[in-house]
């Protein structure tokens, strides 16, 4: 099957800092606890991932 000509937005690739951001207020709100299969845990591992693929952003990499 053909996928929907709907159009949707330009992908942004995780950065590090976005990744500590998702962590942080999940951690807030479950009294310092990350479930390993959460959004926060997904969003660190992309960030993680992204960082060692090369891409550019702020990963916090050696300049």
């Amino acid at each position: 099957m053909a996928k929907s000509s709907a159009k949707s937005a330009p992908r942004t690739p995780m950065t590090t800092a976005a990744a500590a951001r998702i962590q942080s207020a999940t951690a807030r709100t479950n009294g310092g606890q990350i479930a390993s299969g959460s959004f926060a845990a997904r969003a660190q591992a992309a960030a993680a991932h992204n960082g060692n693929c090369g891409s550019t952003g702020n990963s916090g990499g050696n300049a």
